[in-house]
């Protein structure tokens, strides 16, 4: 009887006695539970901006984002937003009662004190899961830039339906495309690898690369890479070829198309599987202008080859690509007629020609018209003349000063892939670019001029923004055009004797110099050449090209010298000779004693991009003009001389990625080292660095794109580092600052720093003699706020008038918050445990805690700090 009393007695306490207590509870909790609620919606706060941050940064970077991002972030928001309106609605509640007597509301406070209670549960639950989402995005395979729908033309309907058919025969994996250049082999493929792809769906992948006269076979295998959304491990050519050959075996079914072959191509150094027996599903699609390329050398099964458009398809495309213009205007109607007939059906030389006088007056139809019917020229290596005739109207035809000369810099430098950022350094050095001032604008005019010379038809897409390509037969006439009228020497894989070089009256008016994988031995000595502004010798890494020590005493106009892939284990000393040089790119090369740099008082570029030196000389901090100096994948870099960076006063870009991987740096206050394992590449250190003077202005760009930053001895007043962040840090990750006063520190705010043990040092700590604010939220590895050496502690307190031990650590310090610090065990490290831990108590009765943090706290908030106390 005894037990079913206790039990009744137990059940009538819960459904009576508990509710009673807990609806009561909402009543003496309100404060509690409005100030849950805010607390709960700071950090989903916080939360909500950390993903939002993620977000857009992966958006950024061309990121794709997982489904359900998005949704939690709406739904958080929306949670936020209405939270954020139920505390305001709260603070102008009615309180009181009977017109305004102090007698509280109690049905309002019931009301709202539940409503926050449940409210705060939802937010944690919001939180909760926020937290759950660990990564935010992920980046997607490269597609295929699908070129625009094309005319309708009937002999290229044929022949892709053709080369369809081909593709569908089970017995045939090896089919070629052959015919002259510019006659649309290159468009033609692309047609085709689209169709095959997207439309019909005949296989799974489909990867194109463009192979040119000297195969790039690391560029072709980046960008089956990047198609295939993988990454090489390996380092070796070989090893990413093994590594591409298993990806490629993956796919079921996978067409690989190579376009421009000029010879035959090593398929196993690429890893493209070399026949039918290694992979039954995969297709290859080949195109050369030479049939025995195909038949003979690659194996081919089937060949097609690609004839002129006949003079009515050569009309309508030349129409369509000219404008509507001429339906308005007989007489310009009929010379267009005349042109396309003068353009011999390439459509090379037609859409270029089209695109040039596409809404031009009549009289400069009318000009064109004269110039095509002009006698061409006769040494223009075995080209087809009109083609030539074509090309050579639309450079004349381009509008400006600059972008004439910036195109043949585009055809001289490069036979492969032109990277934009060298057309950048070579357009300052030679002052190409009229009425600029800085580094971001010299950019942005060349990605204009590139963008123009593409409406053009002259420069072509690669399929990412880092470089473009140019159509072999436009690089011809380009070269042509350079020698004849601007007296530029180009060569490209010659075996280069003596007497190949022009004679010496004509060296005296050269004026750009390209040797592009010359066969020698060494450059000649005793070459006058005294306009030369710009020297360029791309070799390749089995070369040995030698540079004789004299070799620059004739040059000394030179403004812009490129070696690259060079073994140069000193620096010829005529180098000082070239006091006008502004851009120096010494990119994959061996380097040793590159001092003599040091001379070169002018020089604005410096880029040893790839290049194996291990020591940069200290000389280098001389180039008091320096803007941009780029070192990324220099990874041999041990040893960089103390301030040189830093002495850099008018740097603009510093590019250090995949570089210092071993760097020791001394100085002064020791050694810093940069492991391997360092997150980033965009790693910038400014000691001794003076906030006061004009190179702050020059940093401010640098300091935008910084994601590693760390801060020695910062000088310029008390407002050094504001003067810095006048821009803000969008890209910061990581910060050091060493060998500072914080003096007139007021506030300090850090979240979310799993990387850090400890807030500062006791040294930086009793500095902060004015600092009233300390927040640290969600530093999951905090384990102590102060961090002193073994009993340095016991050594700088001090003694009160009773002999008490007093620390006088933040003397000013007013605000207090820890939050979400799970492993913090105590204010000051070592054996000083005492130090907070025995105060908590009284601080939680509202009494100020005195041994550690001075006597003006007025309010510490501790929150999941499950360590301390």
């Amino acid at each position: 009887m005894v037990d079913i009393a206790i039990s009744v007695a137990a059940k009538v306490s819960e459904l009576l006695v508990d509710p009673v207590v807990r609806q009561l509870g909402y009543l003496f909790n309100y404060g509690t539970n409005i100030e849950d609620l805010s607390q709960q919606v700071e950090k989903l706060r916080d939360v909500w901006d950390r993903q939002q941050h993620s977000v857009d940064e992966a958006k950024r970077n061309g990121h794709e984002i997982f489904d359900d991002v998005p949704k939690w972030l709406t739904r958080a928001d929306g949670f936020i937003q209405d939270a954020s309106k139920f505390l305001e609605d709260d603070k102008a509640a009615p309180k009181s009662c009977l017109n305004g007597l102090m007698c509280p509301n109690l049905k309002s406070r019931y009301e709202l004190s539940m409503a926050a209670r449940k409210k705060a549960g939802v937010a944690d639950k919001i939180h909760g899961d926020g937290l759950q989402i660990k990564k935010v995005s992920y980046l997607p395979p490269l597609q295929e830039i699908r070129s625009a729908p094309s005319e309708t033309l009937k002999s290229r309907l044929l022949a892709l339906n053709e080369v369809m058919e081909a593709l569908k025969d089970s017995n045939i994996n090896r089919i070629g495309v052959w015919g002259l250049g510019g006659v649309g082999k290159s468009t033609l493929v692309k047609q085709v690898a689209e169709q095959a792809a997207s439309q019909e769906k005949l296989f799974d992948k489909v990867l194109m690369a463009s192979v040119l006269q000297t195969p790039d076979y690391r560029e072709i295998q980046q960008q089956f890479a990047d198609k295939l959304g993988m990454k090489f491990e390996e380092l070796s050519e070989q090893g990413r070829a093994s590594r591409l050959h298993q990806r490629i075996k993956v796919e079921k079914t996978i067409l690989i198309v190579l376009d421009d072959l000029w010879a035959e191509l090593d398929l196993d150094k690429i890893g493209i599987p070399s026949s039918a027996h290694h992979h039954k599903g995969c297709k290859l699609l080949l195109t050369s202008r030479n049939r025995d390329v195909l038949s003979n050398r690659m194996g081919t099964q089937k060949e097609f080859l690609l004839q002129h458009l006949q003079e009515d398809e050569a009309w309508i495309l030349f129409q369509n690509r000219a404008g509507d213009d001429t339906v308005k205007n007989p007489e310009l109607q009929e010379i267009e007629i005349e042109e396309a007939k003068l353009l011999a059906g390439l459509p090379l030389a037609l859409v270029t020609v089209a695109t040039t006088l596409k809404n031009k007056s009549l009289p400069i139809w009318r000009d064109a018209l004269q110039r095509l019917k002009r006698p061409i020229p006769t040494n223009i290596g075995g080209m087809d003349a009109k083609v030539y005739s074509s090309l050579k109207l639309s450079y004349d035809y381009l509008e400006g000063d600059e972008v004439k000369p910036f195109f043949l810099l585009c055809a001289i430098i490069s036979i492969g892939n032109i990277d934009i950022a060298d057309l950048l350094y070579y357009g300052m050095g030679l002052r190409l670019f009229k009425g600029i001032n800085t580094l971001e604008e010299a950019k942005d005019r060349t990605d204009t001029l590139v963008d123009n010379l593409k409406a053009s038809n002259l420069l072509l897409e690669t399929g990412h923004n880092a470089a473009v390509r140019i159509h072999d037969v436009v690089r011809n006439v380009a070269v042509i055009i350079a020698s004849k009228e601007h007296h530029v020497f180009a060569l490209q894989r010659t075996v280069l004797r003596k007497e190949e070089w022009p004679s010496m009256d004509e060296l005296k008016k050269i004026t750009w110099v390209s040797l592009d994988e010359p066969d020698c031995h060494e450059l000649p000595e005793g070459l006058v050449c005294p306009k030369l502004e710009l020297f360029g010798c791309y070799t390749n890494q089995n070369s040995s090209v030698k540079v004789p020590d004299s070799f620059f005493e004739g040059m000394k106009q030179l403004k812009v010298l490129d070696f690259t892939d060079m073994h140069l284990p000193s620096l010829p000393s005529s180098l000082r000779c070239l006091e006008n040089l502004r851009t120096l790119c010494l990119n994959g090369c061996i380097l040793g004693d590159i001092a003599v740099i040091a001379e070169l008082k002018k020089l604005e570029i410096l880029t040893l991009r790839n290049s194996a030196i291990e020591e940069l000389p200290r000389e280098i901090a001389e180039l008091t003009h320096l803007r941009l100096f780029d070192l990324w994948g220099s990874s041999e870099l041990k040893v960089n001389p103390p301030h040189l960076i830093s002495s850099l006063a008018r740097i603009e870009t510093l590019s250090m990625g995949n570089s210092f991987t071993q760097w020791e740096m001394e100085g002064k206050s020791g050694v810093w080292r940069w492991e391997k394992s360092y997150e980033t590449g965009k790693t910038l250190k400014l000691d001794k660095f003076d906030t006061s003077l004009h190179m702050v202005d020059g940093m401010g760009k640098l300091l935008k794109r910084t994601e590693d930053l760390h801060l020695c001895k910062l000088c310029g007043g008390t407002d050094a580092i504001s003067k810095l962040d006048g821009e803000g840090f969008p890209k910061l990750k990581h910060l050091k600052v060493e060998s500072w006063s914080f003096g007139c520190l007021r506030k300090v705010d850090v979240q979310d720093c799993d990387g850090l043990k400890f807030l500062c040092s006791l040294s930086v700590a009793t500095s902060l003699s004015k600092l009233e604010e300390i927040k640290v939220s969600r530093c999951k590895n905090m384990f102590e706020m102060v961090v002193s050496p073994q009993g340095r502690y016991r050594e700088e307190i001090k003694e009160d008038a009773d002999g008490v031990n007093v620390p006088l650590l933040f003397p000013e310090l007013r605000h207090l918050t820890l939050r979400d610090l799970p492993k913090l065990s105590n204010i000051l490290c070592n054996d000083e445990k005492q130090v907070l831990s025995n105060q908590l108590e009284e601080m939680r009765d509202n009494s100020p805690l005195q041994l550690s943090l001075g006597t003006n706290l007025r309010f510490l908030k501790l929150e999941k700090c499950m360590s301390l106390g």
